[in-house]
């Protein structure tokens, strides 16, 4: 059993090209679900304004939906990262694929 102040985690396969996180959030998995995914929650927490800030989010959320980040840098240069959600099972699997233009759309 995952105690409550269990760290984050996150394992790279770089051949495969993906990537496994964990965290333990003190909150029940719909709003958690709801940060992930909602058009209205993103922005609130994805980036840092010491870096980046998402400024707007759009998904459809589910299996073959797009979704889609926009926002602008600590530089003011506009950016965007967009997928695919492959699995959705709200509200304790999410699965989708990251694309983002900096790095070819790998």
């Amino acid at each position: 059993m995952m105690a409550i102040n269990d760290g984050p985690r996150a394992i790279a396969d770089v051949s495969a090209g993906t990537i496994l996180a964990t965290v333990t959030i003190a909150v029940p998995p719909e709003r958690v679900f709801r940060a992930l995914t909602a058009d209205d929650q993103i922005p609130l927490w994805w980036g840092s304004d010491e870096l980046y800030r998402t400024t707007k989010h759009t998904a459809d959320v589910r299996p073959g939906g797009a979704w889609r980040s926009e926002g602008k840098g600590v530089d003011g240069r506009e950016f965007h990262v967009q997928g695919e959600y492959l699995k959705v099972e709200p509200p304790h699997l999410l699965v989708l694929t990251w694309k983002a233009p900096w790095d070819g759309d790998n």
